[in-house]
């Protein structure tokens, strides 16, 4: 059994949490609001951010990468073929590359910032950086996720999925931060078809559902967040 500490709209949090679907996870869930800075979060991660898994035998397992890193060492080679990374040396450092793409740089300049102002802000006080949200900041969000699209699309047409022939950790990484933004109807799925259909692929698995069922009280989902067939 594991318990994840998590926000439903944390593109990190989809993350894990996609993964551990892959992994057909016994999983209980545990919603964190990270800016609250809860003392009893913070003793399980004192960088205060989600996600933070617990295995009932091993503890306290803080932060993306880690968790990520943890369960393929730990489930990776039970899974054989539907490992979620690679064998060969050269294979793995192409979908770490990937992952600290969407994990970072994608999360810095698209994800973060508009789940952020869109949601995010809706909960916080005002001394924890609550408010309205900031037009020049999602615009500028929404100008990046273009040329990450762009990027994805380039990379699903020249492999069968983003980092080779199989799905992996990068797969769901990318289609964790998007998630959150489709969500928000803030993907330009018009400009990339190969992106679009590479996402299709990845949304119709079954890890997927559970994210796709969830919505938030007055923000209401887009139309292609929950079609599979948009």
């Amino acid at each position: 059994m594991f318990t994840l500490f998590h926000h439903p709209f944390c593109p990190h949090s989809r993350f894990i949490r996609l993964v551990l679907g892959e992994l057909g996870a016994d999983l209980r869930l545990v919603e964190e609001r990270t800016w609250e800075r809860r003392e009893a979060f913070l003793a399980l991660n004192p960088a205060g951010t989600t996600p933070v898994l617990i295995d009932e035998s091993d503890g306290v397992i803080p932060g993306t990468g880690v968790i990520a890193e943890y369960i393929d060492e730990t489930f990776g080679a039970g899974m054989a073929e539907r490992r979620l990374m690679p064998q060969t040396p050269a294979e793995r450092v192409e979908v770490r590359r990937l992952v600290a793409w969407f994990n970072e740089k994608f999360f810095e300049e698209a994800s973060n910032p508009l789940v952020t102002e869109r949601i995010y802000k809706r909960f916080m006080s005002e001394g924890e950086g609550g408010g309205a949200p900031s037009a020049e900041v999602m615009r500028a969000a929404k100008a990046n996720v273009r040329y990450h699209l762009a990027y994805i699309g380039w990379l699903a047409r020249t492999r069968n999925y983003l980092a080779g022939d199989r799905i992996t950790y990068a797969d769901l990484a990318a289609a964790a931060h998007l998630s959150a933004i489709d969500y928000l109807g803030d993907v330009p799925w018009a400009e990339d078809d190969a992106a679009k259909a590479w996402y299709a692929r990845v949304k119709s698995r079954p890890s997927f559902r559970p994210l796709l069922s969830e919505w938030l009280a007055g923000v209401p989902a887009s139309q292609t967040y929950v079609d599979l067939d948009f």
